[in-house]
């Protein structure tokens, strides 16, 4: 398991390959989207709703099983779209073939984020998306007229060397962003694991990341990327950056309290089977969102739970040790682009 210590530091590569050409530099407002773009883009789009689940870490919970029949039992109710793993999901281990199963009971469509504990204990990510019916780390797809773009956090700088796993998004990989968004003229939604805005263990180069899609915006004369979904963090939060979405999908299952903490929630025999959970906060039930995308507005439905055994003001953690609170749920939000 990961020590989460507060990584402060944002990656400095360079950006000169990023940037979107000069004839294209200055600044553009969505009123400089002529009025037939606009309404051409408008009737393309439909709407569209997903389910999305982050760090499920069914190798790590007692009831892992449990937690993804609930989510996938909601899922076929409400027969979103698609449904998307926002990363920690599974390891590609043979035992791990029962959440395949219970995941194989939702019929349409599914994607997957590569999340850095899938690939615990020396498995690939080759060997993981193959696990999952996947077939690469990073890939686009559209959707009911919204282009989505599915990132891969989990590389290595080879000129920056980073405590812990690779969190950085590299540059063969950026190239690729950049030619992919300068290549779809519909509105986008961008999903990673690790946040682009959190500077405590996200993307170390997540600043580089998040100015590329401010060039993409600005050179396509509107706002373009509208939302980006994360997970990695298990907290729950919404930042909005020079006019793009970030929104941070909760844990379905605890939060890392450390490894000096002792939580008391569950017996001695319970901890004996599951000792790294004597360092979490174990959420009661699981937790998910549905995200539905209209034509102005992205709304998210969010699922809340209690902290299992003992309130989370009898825990004796600072709530805000993270920065923003820790919670045990994901909360609903309307949002405009």
């Amino acid at each position: 398991m990961i020590n989460r210590k507060k990584f402060l530091k944002i990656g400095s590569l360079g950006i000169s390959g990023l940037l979107v050409p000069a004839a294209f530099s200055f600044a553009k407002t969505r009123t400089d989207l002529d009025s037939a773009a606009s309404e051409n883009l408008g009737a393309r789009q439909q709407n569209l709703k997903f389910g999305i689940i982050a760090d499920l870490h069914y190798d790590l919970m007692h009831d892992g099983e449990r937690r993804a029949q609930l989510f996938i039992d909601a899922m076929n109710h409400e027969q979103p779209d698609f449904i998307i793993s926002l990363g920690d999901f599974c390891v590609p281990k043979s035992a791990n073939k029962k959440l395949m199963a219970i995941w194989a009971q939702f019929k349409g469509k599914k994607h997957y984020v590569l999340g850095n504990h899938d690939t615990d204990g020396g498995f690939t990510k080759q060997q993981a998306l193959a696990f999952w019916d996947a077939t690469s780390p990073y890939y686009s797809f559209d959707d009911k007229g919204f282009h989505f773009v599915v990132l891969d956090g989990n590389e290595k700088d080879p000129e920056n060397k980073i405590e812990g796993y690779p969190r950085t998004i590299g540059k063969e990989q950026l190239n690729w962003l950049k030619q992919d968004l300068q290549q779809t003229k519909l509105r986008t939604i961008i999903f990673c694991h690790q946040g682009l805005d959190n500077t405590m263990g996200g993307l170390d180069n997540g600043m580089q990341v998040r100015y590329l899609l401010e060039q993409i915006n600005k050179e396509a004369g509107f706002n373009k990327v509208i939302l980006v979904l994360t997970g990695h963090h298990h907290l729950n939060y919404h930042n909005e950056i020079n006019g793009i979405h970030y929104v941070q999908i909760n844990s379905s299952s605890y939060y890392w309290a450390g490894e000096t903490f002792e939580s008391k929630a569950f017996d001695a025999a319970f901890y004996k089977d599951h000792g790294i959970l004597k360092r979490t906060l174990v959420y009661q039930d699981p937790i998910w969102a549905t995200v539905s995308i209209g034509k102005k507005d992205i709304t998210i439905q969010g699922t809340e739970t209690v902290i299992a055994g003992i309130p989370l003001d009898q825990t004796g953690i600072d709530v805000y040790k993270d920065v923003y609170p820790i919670t045990s749920k994901v909360d609903s939000r309307k949002l405009m682009y």
